[in-house]
């Protein structure tokens, strides 16, 4: 509940809040460490890493949950969290709502597509009547304590920016507390959609994706309150690690890579090791003494 009281104060200054995309408990916890105001979990980034699969729908809402809850339990950071299409009609939203509020994240967003969806940037894309939409979207609002529900509409590409916006409007006025256009295409897009959309707007910023990459002050400037970039610690640590297996199967050995790799003493500091030395001091068992 704090964490969502932060999320909502930082929405209320006029800066735009950068959330950097984490996919598991240690990319979370460098995002923490750098210092951001906001974590963000990748539904794409989690059917990767968890199941090793593209984000078509395959993760079920259990594990969606139980990995956002993972994430939310290592970080201080607000989570917001991609919830897909709240996996079935607006009584399963309800049950979603529930879950991933219990699981500690601060917002969730939920979309238009049909399931099984697919990542907003891939190609073929279709999307249920905006009214069954709207309905998702008042039990979700229903629902909640605290958490924010953030409305996504992927109109965008199989039925237009005017249709996009009309639904953005429509979700809006259901009771959603941050509108999400997803897959912008243009700098006008992100013009047009900044000027007409009267809510807290959301962006997604996915490299190599559909939607130009800008600086923060120009999504600020352009009306976005919260910019996500889902699959950065995903591609960075996929590059990276591509890179070193391919070193060790060419030269048989690590030594003259280790200069791009973490030290073993930085690594366990990152995830907290030395707090759990110091509690283990304190409260643990002297077995030498017994």
């Amino acid at each position: 509940m704090e964490k969502t009281d932060t999320l909502k104060r930082l929405l209320q200054t006029n800066d735009v809040i950068l959330a950097a995309g984490c996919y598991d408990g240690l990319s979370a916890k460098l995002v923490e460490k750098v210092g951001f105001q906001a974590a963000y979990m990748t539904g794409y980034g989690a059917s990767a890493t968890v199941l090793g699969m593209p984000d078509y729908g395959f993760m079920t809402m259990n594990e969606m949950v139980t990995h956002a809850g993972n994430l939310a339990m290592a970080i201080q950071l607000p989570l917001i969290s991609d919830a897909d299409t709240g996996y079935g009609n607006a009584l399963n939203v309800m049950r979603t709502v529930l879950e991933y509020e219990r699981a500690g994240v601060s917002a969730i967003h939920i979309e238009d597509q049909v399931f099984p969806k697919r990542c907003g940037h891939m190609e073929g894309k279709m999307v249920i009547p905006m009214a069954e939409h709207c309905k998702k979207i008042e039990m979700a609002v229903k629902t909640r304590k605290k958490m924010l529900i953030i409305a996504r509409t992927d109109a965008r590409a199989p039925l237009g920016l005017d249709e996009a916006l009309r639904r953005a409007k429509a979700y809006r006025d259901a009771g959603a507390d941050i509108i999400f256009v997803d897959a912008p295409q243009s700098i006008q897009d992100l013009e047009i959609i900044g000027k007409t959309i009267d809510a807290p707007l959301m962006l997604n910023v996915t490299e190599g994706g559909k939607t130009p990459i800008l600086t923060a002050e120009e999504y600020r400037q352009l009306g976005f309150r919260i910019v996500i970039y889902p699959v950065i610690t995903l591609y960075a640590a996929s590059k990276a690690m591509k890179s070193v297996l391919y070193y060790l199967k060419s030269h048989g050995s690590t030594q003259g890579y280790l200069e791009h790799m973490d030290t073993f003493s930085s690594f366990n500091e990152t995830i907290g090791l030395p707090e759990m030395m110091e509690l283990e001091r304190q409260y643990g068992t002297d077995r030498q003494s017994r």
